[in-house]
């Protein structure tokens, strides 16, 4: 019985079609179509990948797609790297891959438009009670006393005049 990687090539090239056409067709890329065609499957990362790509390989060409599986996996069953079947648990994840996990099954369609309207209200309260404060607040709180207070040791009688190097409307000399 021939191989899947023969079987796909030669039904291709009955069909006179090229690997590009059948990139186009199936969405695969050109270099998937041609690793399947030459059975190197170690290009693709997990063996989901493989079968999916040549059972749609298989039924564009009209092939025997149970047939053709079932070949597919004879053949990976011989491979090192995909033989076992891939774990189904998660490695344990700490407490971030917990919440991450969480996040992704929150619909943001729905919890958006309340974080959105919830801090909309917040800010409002917030400015609000901001607004009353800043409202009831004494201005001359934080002011010092009216009057001219000497420093200790001057007298009180002349408030000190600060003396100018050039007084205004004085003419400078060049």
């Amino acid at each position: 019985m021939a191989t899947v990687a023969e079987q796909l090539r030669s039904a291709r090239e009955a069909r006179k079609m090229t690997p590009n056409q059948v990139a186009e067709y199936t969405k695969v890329r050109t270099d998937h179509v041609l690793a399947m065609e030459n059975g190197n499957y170690d290009v693709f990362m997990a063996p989901v990948f493989i079968r999916g790509f040549v059972r749609s390989y298989a039924t564009m060409l009209k092939l025997d797609v149970p047939a053709v599986m079932a070949t597919l996996d004879t053949e990976l069953k011989q491979t090192q790297k995909f033989r076992d079947p891939p774990a189904l648990t998660p490695p344990a994840g700490g407490v971030l891959d917990w919440i991450m996990l969480q996040l992704s099954k929150v619909n943001l369609m729905v919890v958006l438009p309340l974080l959105v309207i919830s801090l909309l209200v917040w800010l409002s309260v917030y400015g609000y009670q901001a607004w009353r404060r800043h409202k009831t607040a004494d201005p001359l709180v934080n002011l010092g006393p009216g009057l001219y207070q000497a420093k200790p040791g001057l007298s009180a009688v002349y408030l000190p005049v600060p003396t100018p190097t050039n007084p205004p409307g004085a003419a400078t000399r060049p």
